[in-house]
């Protein structure tokens, strides 16, 4: 009788390891085209396993100092406006693949986001009224069509830091227009002084943590690299009672990839594709399987598949490349 017991138990504990892996965010990071999107688009993302896409529509401002964001214009290719947002889930949700809808915002010349800084109180102001009536719009727009999760902003550590209430206001508004799932995207040297992570449903970083210096690392040297982040990482799961979320995580196929992972210099051009597997891998290996770790989004995914990313190609994207092999295989767990 013990013995049934047992097998019983071991059983239940099995069932409940397969479900824990079967509820991980395998998820992509789908960029915007000009046209909509069709089922042969995304027959690739559900051929590589993923159950999640992150879908992107963009705001634009003139210059770090500018308070105003232009966004949902016809100038914008439609993948990122909020036609093109629904469109995009509405497609995705015919093929299995639920949706994190993550509006981002670029700033002219690729500036980065985290310097965004106002001159005077009245243009806080303005980029607060600004801000809520962009993110707001995007808000509504995954609530109708019922995207899982909505991401309130991506990299905004200065715009965060200066203006912490205003932030917190924000979510409570987003709460009443939206009613799934609520995660923001820190970057990786940002997300251990985000001030409302309590507010959110998930920690989400974007994981471009530096792991080795090597030119072409090891598995095992980036997992050692992870060492000293890692712990830090569980505790602020463990001590805020919220799973980790990687909003964006993933390599270039590049030599020194994971030296500076956030680099996307176009001079950056030799490829080393085994670079980008031992390090894609060794982050695998190192989260996945971790009960307090949510899942994430690789960092990037076209939809024209076919001609995208391929032996050649130094950029992100792991499309074509060996390591689309290894993430189709951990997706697939």
């Amino acid at each position: 009788m013990n013995k049934i017991k047992l097998l019983m138990l071991l059983v239940l504990v099995s069932v409940q390891s397969c479900i824990t892996q079967s509820t991980k965010i395998n998820g992509v990071s789908f960029v915007a085209s000009r046209d909509t999107i069709k089922d042969i688009h995304v027959k690739p993302v559900a051929n590589v396993g993923a159950n999640y896409a992150a879908i992107m529509p963009f705001g634009f401002i003139r210059e770090l100092s500018h308070p105003n964001i232009m966004y949902n214009t016809n100038r914008q290719w439609f993948g990122e406006t909020k036609l093109g947002v629904k469109q995009y889930v509405e497609i995705l949700r015919k093929h299995g693949i639920k949706a994190m809808v993550k509006p981002q915002i670029w700033v002219s010349k690729g500036e980065f986001t985290g310097g965004i800084k106002m001159t005077s109180e009245e243009n806080w102001k303005l980029l607060e009224a600004s801000y809520s009536k962009f993110i707001l719009d995007f808000a509504e727009a995954a609530e109708e069509v019922h995207a899982e999760i909505f991401c309130i902003g991506t990299e905004l550590e200065g715009f965060v830091d200066h203006r912490p209430d205003y932030w917190k206001q924000l979510i409570v508004e987003i709460r009443s227009v939206y009613k799934g799932q609520l995660t923001y995207a820190a970057n990786w040297n940002e997300y251990n002084r985000t001030p409302f992570w309590n507010q959110l449903d998930f920690i989400g970083i974007d994981a471009y943590f530096p792991v080795s210096t090597s030119k072409t690392p090891s598995v095992l040297e980036c997992k050692e690299g992870w060492v000293k982040y890692f712990d830090e990482i569980k505790t602020m799961s463990t001590t805020t009672g919220k799973p980790i979320l990687f909003t964006e995580y993933g390599y270039r196929s590049v030599d020194y990839s994971g030296k500076e992972p956030w680099r996307s210099d176009r001079d950056m051009t030799v490829v080393n594709l085994e670079a980008q597997n031992n390090t894609t891998q060794a982050l695998y290996e190192t989260f996945w399987d971790e009960d307090w770790f949510a899942g994430g989004f690789v960092w990037k995914w076209f939809h024209n598949h076919e001609n995208s990313g391929g032996l050649e190609n130094s950029r992100f994207t792991p499309q074509n490349k060996p390591v689309e092999a290894l993430i189709k295989s951990r997706y697939s767990e």
